[in-house]
């Protein structure tokens, strides 16, 4: 994939020619655009949507447009976007992505292509990786909008509705990539029209484009409800693995059935590099004795083996403080790539549950799908897409190939002088992390300032705590303190500050030689008592006065000391993250330096390094050399890459996997969807009622009476049952044994009389707005069922594999299968809804307002709030009750409806949820247990 990633990327150099080329033009349009007044230049974005209007294209208008945002900026704000910047908004505007050094200006980038896209009247999205940033640059690079006459509007989580609509309706609006990847699924489970906030998915710009496409793309966006009740399980489950006993690293395949020549041992075996456990002959027989099950293979729902797993892997393969923290009694998940606390994100499929029993904290309950896409179906939603980060080439084929996005390497704006340093390699973890706090306080004395790396929280913690009794003053910047990330980010290049960050955490914020002036002086308003909002104008100035003058004169002795040095203490997984922590030193021609501190017990070296890195310690031990002394060489340094090029496939084949079997899901999904948005815009479900009752009674006769039966072989007193329990009716007539035709007919009269005698007592209006209200009850009733089977086949259907079968081909064959058992019987539920439920009229107090009735009418549903991840409370579970009294509360006479509703349990059972001494809801009048419940 790289060589071939490299010939797709011959044609780069042409493309900055051409680039370079239209630069001059906007060069040239600059001081036309400097003489204009403010009302001028906020003129031209009327003039070129009247161009647009008349079929101008945006890549004709693209020289003007960028120079005005360039004149805009340099108003606004007081920043010039450089030549370089040019290109990589020219990058953007033709859907690629752009990768630029850090500190070369991303965010000011965007706003050439983000204003020249927002002509076209459909609305940009500008996607951040968390809510600061989104606040902080809509609001920051919003000025040159709104100079514009553009509005900016902002997403953050946990925004109520009536404030989303308008930023979805702004011209640019800022947000996180799950906010507008939730709020897509959210649009698609509303019941009315206007609870939908997006209006489309024209083009976006992805900022840290590898973070959000590549890093995130693991996991997918879920939208989930209450499910079953088994946290006792999960307990019991995590009690029976404890204190197991690791065996010889066997490969899982072995234990599913393949090679025999050497028998697993142990309790358990375990694959750290390909994420796999599974139990042994004997680990399996003690646990089964310790939780009192004869055979826990013996489930053939499959949820007994489900516990076994996922309470292995939260027992051996999850750590705390490392892949997930405990805050407050909840376990709270990890980002790997940015060492954030991904907050209202569980892991899926119990793994959650079982870390929760695992820690002795509150197991909350398993949830139910109700919704869910990948990262990268989402995004492929918008008719152009584009991104921008500063490391993205190691990625190339995997854009190319999953979103069609190829990379445009952009130069620096000035020449990269950062010294980057050849890794140094000790034998044991202690001496390596002895050696990266003697370089951290040899540079700390020296007054350079220094960015710490580390993979994980407890590395952080461990390196924190010898600075401390080095007495060296540092900042740690970790999920445990994801609070104070940009502050501590942008005060890092200060004179002598020593910052640990979590991987590559607080990417978005510069770090400035010398500091950051803008927070130094809001630091030492704070200092002084004074709430920011409190300070008057004079107090900021003076603050920022004195900041801008200790800022300049430590910047000047950090350049002495030779820049910002990062020190990486561990290679990440990815070259690429790698590569983003040595990208904060250096930036816009500064000096700096790197240094990775690696030692043979690292995770990367001892899992993919192989053989070599094994006879590399022998090497050192046999030649009595010390721990404190290192290895500095090539070879060592491209073993180390290839292992990370071997992790890296992993992690692409794994992502790559998600997305194919999403991909499946996708199809179906897209189906659905448009099915419920067409109903929402105002379908017209009666126009259509005479095909769904031919095609109800079709399948119906077709089971009961089939074509090619036998004489004496047709249930025609069961094909009777099935009518009188689809339209309710006890007087359906017994049907004569005619030709399949003949019959057919038979049946599809009486249904059609059925639905005519009901449509005419409720009248067309309420008739069509029950239609409306059902079928999309039916549609997410019937949907969320069907996601949680897919749920349980993709939990199984890797042991196809076991009989030589393709598992995803098998997935898509069962899928298929069970998505049109789906929508055959999605209309027959519609209709047997429709023609069963029941009104009566019953009198309202004659002050109850309408407002009331609205908010009655309201109370029924509970809406998809506050939900995030694989977690969540939300249901679309809208009662045939309310949706009646909806219609009939605008019914004449000013009579509010009480409802008596047909109601259908989940599990597909129409009489399910009915109490024996009720009235059976057939409409017979009688009770339910001398009808329909007399043989239950």
């Amino acid at each position: 994939m790289g060589f071939v990633s490299k010939l797709l990327s011959i044609g780069s150099e042409k493309d900055l020619k051409r680039y370079a080329k239209v630069v001059v033009k906007i060069n040239d349009l600059e001081d036309a655009y400097e003489k204009m007044d403010d009302a001028e230049l906020t003129h031209q974005t009327e003039l070129f949507r009247e161009r647009f209007a008349d079929g101008e294209k945006l890549d004709d208008m693209l020289p003007e447009a960028f120079a005005v945002v360039r004149e805009a900026s340099k108003r606004a704000l007081g920043m010039r976007h450089f030549d370089v910047q040019l290109v990589g908004g020219m990058t953007l505007h033709e859907g690629q992505i752009a990768e630029m050094k850090t500190g070369e200006g991303k965010t000011l980038v965007s706003t050439l292509a983000g204003y020249l896209n927002a002509i076209a009247g459909e609305g940009v999205h500008i996607v951040t990786v968390n809510d600061y940033l989104a606040k902080r640059d809509s609001e920051w690079m919003g000025a040159i909008y709104r100079l514009l006459g553009l509005t900016v509007g902002l997403l953050q989580n946990g925004m109520p509705l009536d404030q989303k609509r308008p930023a979805y309706a702004a011209d640019v609006t800022y947000g996180t990539n799950s906010e507008f990847g939730f709020d897509y699924l959210r649009d698609n489970m509303v019941v009315r029209p206007d609870q939908r906030v997006q209006r489309g998915h024209a083009y976006a710009i992805v900022d840290e484009v590898d973070s959000i496409l590549i890093d995130e793309a693991r996991t997918p966006l879920i939208i989930s409800g209450a499910g079953t009740k088994s946290a006792n399980t999960y307990k019991d489950f995590a009690r029976a693995v404890r204190g197991l006993e690791q065996g010889e690293d066997v490969t899982y395949d072995m234990l599913a059935g393949g090679s025999k020549d050497k028998e697993p041992t142990g309790d358990f075996v375990m694959d750290e590099a390909k994420h796999t456990i599974a139990a042994t002959d004997r680990g399996l027989k003690k646990i089964e004795k310790r939780l009192g099950i004869e055979d826990i293979y013996g489930d053939l729902s499959g949820q007994l083996v489900n516990h076994l797993q996922q309470a292995l892997k939260a027992q051996y393969m999850f750590h705390r403080d490392k892949q997930y923290v405990v805050t407050n009694g909840e376990v709270k998940i990890v980002d790997e790539f940015t060492g954030r606390i991904m907050e209202g994100r569980r892991y899926s499929e119990g793994l959650h549950q079982a870390i929760e029993a695992k820690e002795g904290v509150l197991v909350r309950e398993e949830n139910q799908t109700l919704a869910t896409i990948t990262l990268q179906n989402y995004f492929r939603l918008y008719d152009k897409l584009a991104g921008m980060t500063g490391t993205a080439i190691t990625e190339d084929a995997e854009f190319r190939e999953i979103y069609k996005l190829p990379v445009q390497v952009i130069p620096s704006n000035r020449p990269l002088i950062r010294d980057d340093h050849e890794d140094l390699v000790y034998r044991t973890i202690d001496a390596k992390f002895n050696a990266v706090a003697d370089d951290i306080e040899d540079r700390h004395e020296a007054g350079q300032p220094v960015l710490v790396g580390t993979v994980s929280i407890e590395s952080s913690e461990r390196l924190s705590r010898l600075l401390e009794k080095r007495g060296i003053r540092h900042e740690v910047l970790n999920a445990k303190f994801h609070e104070r990330e940009a502050h501590i980010v942008a005060q890092a290049g200060r004179a002598g500050a020593v910052t640990i960050a979590t991987n590559m955490a607080g990417r978005g914020t510069d770090i400035l030689l010398g500091g950051n002036p803008e927070e130094l002086g809001r630091e030492m308003i704070l200092s002084q008592g004074i709430e920011l909002d409190e300070a008057t104008p004079e107090m900021r100035a003076d603050a920022l006065a004195e900041a801008k003058e200790i800022c300049e004169r430590e910047r000047e002795q950090v350049l002495e000391a030779g820049g910002l040095t990062v020190i990486g203490t561990e290679r990440h997984e990815s070259r690429r993250i790698d590569n983003q922590l040595r990208g904060r030193a250096g930036r816009q021609g500064d000096p700096g330096e790197t240094q990775f501190y690696l030692s043979l017990e690292d995770d990367l070296m001892r899992l993919f390094g192989g053989d070599r890195m094994e006879r590399l310690s022998n090497m050192m031990i046999s030649a009595d050399m010390g721990d404190d002394v290192p290895i500095q060489h090539k070879i060592v340094s491209k073993a180390v890459e290839g292992a990370q090029r071997k992790v890296e496939n992993i992690n692409f084949s794994m992502r790559k996997n998600v997305l194919e079997y999403d991909d499946v899901m996708n199809k179906q999904r897209q189906v659905i969807y448009g099915e419920r948005n067409k109903i929402l815009d105002g379908k017209d479900l009666a126009e259509h009622i005479s095909d769904v009752i031919r095609d109800t009674v079709s399948r119906g006769v077709a089971e009961f009476a089939s074509p090619e039966a036998h004489d004496g072989e047709r249930d025609l007193e069961g094909l009777r049952k099935w009518v009188i329990e689809l339209c309710g009716h006890s007087d359906a007539p017994h049907f004569e044994d005619e030709p399949y035709d003949d019959l057919k007919q038979q049946v599809l009269e009486y249904v059609e009389k059925c639905y005519e005698d009901r449509t005419e007592r409720l009248g067309d209006e309420m008739m069509s707005e029950l239609n409306t209200q059902v079928m999309l009850r039916v549609i997410d009733t019937r949907w969320m069922s069907y996601l949680q089977e897919m749920d349980y086949l993709k939990a199984g259907i890797g042991l196809r594999g076991l009989g030589q079968r393709d598992p995803l081909v098998e997935y898509k064959s069962e899928a298929f299968g069970a998505f049109q058992t789906l929508v055959d019987t999605m209309y027959e539920d519609y209709l047997r809804t429709v023609l069963r439920i029941e009104f009566k009229q019953a009198p309202v107090a004659a002050e109850a307002s309408e407002e009331d009735a609205s908010s009655l009418n309201e109370a029924s549903y509970s809406g998809p709030a506050d939900v995030d991840g694989d977690s969540g409370s939300s249901t679309l579970r809208r009662e045939a009750a309310a949706i009646a009294a909806d219609s009939a509360g605008r019914s004449p006479g000013g009579a509010e409806s009480v409802v008596k509703t047909y109601r259908k349990s989940e599990s597909g059972d129409p009489y399910a949820d009915v109490g024996r001494n009720e009235a059976c809801p057939c409409g017979s009048g009688k009770k339910f247990k001398n009808c329909h419940g007399r043989n239950r």
